[in-house]
């Protein structure tokens, strides 16, 4: 017999690899020799013991893969159930409307809701009366992702050729590139994170009279919040302000609205009116004619903590809501109702027109109304009126009151 043939009677039978997977023969003599006990005492035909091999069974190996992976699907599961059953802020909210209302210690956002949707109501029933039969269109809207908005809009009225007086409410997410905008402005957002939660909710308005002689005026009051994931404010802030936009001066009119305001502002600060009036008249400038859109009223945005405790802030912002009729409705009832000519109409849509040139280039707001998702179009572009005119090379006759209205709105006045 040849040293070979003895060679391999005396091995034992051949081995799976330990990647393979042996057939159940092959596997029942792996685990004769890879679990064999030491006591027993097995002996080959020419007396040798066989070797003991060191491998792993395979059955082994598929069992631990099947536990690792099965408790990594388990951990993407529970992490995934644990974010679908956390509610949504704006699913918080809504909860605790129905079951508590809302009340003096309720988060801000809620209050914010409440006051400028109460203010809405009293200035629609104000102006309504004025316009006897006209009615304001009211549509209510909804967002996906929480919130909504009443829209109430007049037009072709006796006194106003377009009116509208609306509140939203937004809940959404802020992307990384919006963050680092606002932290220019807002240190105490956290900028390590790629999204935040935010709230938005706010009243804007404007008032585009038909009679040239009675001027347009503008509102808007906002608060703004991003929240941590429990629902807690990450940061806050308020924003707003008023102005008059008259196509033909009247001293006392102009002097009527700064100083219903400035009494607003000097119950608070009295640094409040000088500080926010000069803010008006750089912000609502329609800067690549080098005038101003009217002759301003206050402004102001991103007060928060800084400035003054929340609390204050959301006092001071009531008081200027609340003054608005009292600074308007004087000016409509004298204006309304005098004669007008042709020419002078023309001349209010020239001015209209630059209303227009204002709000769909330079106004912030308009820009993150239409950028943000989910936007409602034709609430944003209410500010706009019915009809506006662009004339080329126009130039007002020297001496004239159109005149003296440019040059007022190319130097602002300090009016009280």
């Amino acid at each position: 017999m040849s040293v070979k043939r003895l060679c391999l009677q005396q091995l034992p039978p051949r081995l799976p690899r330990p990647c393979s997977i042996a057939p159940r023969s092959n596997l029942q003599q792996v685990r004769r020799y890879t679990v064999q006990k030491p006591s027993s005492r097995p002996s080959s035909s020419n007396g040798r013991l066989p070797q003991k091999t060191e491998i792993w069974a395979p059955y082994w190996r598929i069992s631990i893969g099947v536990v690792f992976i099965s408790t990594l699907i388990y951990s993407m599961v529970s992490s995934r159930r644990e974010s679908l059953e956390r509610p949504s802020i704006a699913e918080r909210d809504s909860l605790q409307k129905r079951e508590s209302g809302v009340t003096s210690s309720s988060p801000m956002r809620l209050r914010m809701e409440s006051f400028i949707k109460s203010q809405q109501t009293e200035i629609i029933s104000a102006l309504q009366a004025l316009e006897p039969s006209t009615r304001f269109r009211t549509d209510t809207w909804t967002r996906p992702d929480g919130g909504g908005g009443i829209s109430c809009v007049l037009q072709d009225g006796a006194v106003f050729e377009k009116a509208g007086v609306n509140t939203s409410v937004v809940y959404g997410t802020l992307p990384r590139p919006a963050i680092e905008k606002m932290r220019v402005n807002h240190k105490h957002m956290d900028p390590d994170v790629e999204s935040l939660d935010f709230f938005a909710a706010g009243l804007s308005m404007v008032l585009h009279p038909s009679n040239p002689m009675a001027p347009t005026v503008h509102l808007n009051y906002r608060y703004f919040e991003t929240a941590h994931d429990d629902g807690s404010p990450a940061a806050w802030w308020f924003g707003g302000g008023t102005d008059l936009t008259p196509s033909y001066l009247f001293d006392e009119d102009a002097i009527h609205f700064h100083r219903t305001i400035k009494s607003a502002c000097d119950a608070h600060d009295r640094s409040f009116y000088p500080r926010f009036k000069r803010w008006c008249d750089e912000y609502f400038s329609v800067r690549h004619r080098g005038e101003s859109r009217g002759v301003g009223g206050i402004f102001f945005d991103d007060l928060d903590a800084d400035c003054k405790d929340q609390e204050n802030l959301f006092s001071f912002v009531q008081d200027c809501l609340r003054a608005f009729l009292p600074s308007y409705l004087p000016i409509i009832n004298r204006r309304k109702d005098l004669p007008f000519t042709a020419k002078e109409k023309e001349w209010q849509h020239l001015r209209r027109g630059r209303y227009v040139e204002f709000n769909l280039v330079h106004d912030r707001g308009t820009s993150f109304g239409l950028n943000t998702p989910g936007a409602r179009v034709e609430s944003i572009l209410m500010s706009l009126p019915l009809e506006a005119r662009w004339r080329y090379m126009h130039a007002p006759d020297r001496g004239s009151r159109e005149e003296r209205l440019l040059n007022v709105l190319r130097k602002p006045v300090e009016w009280v």
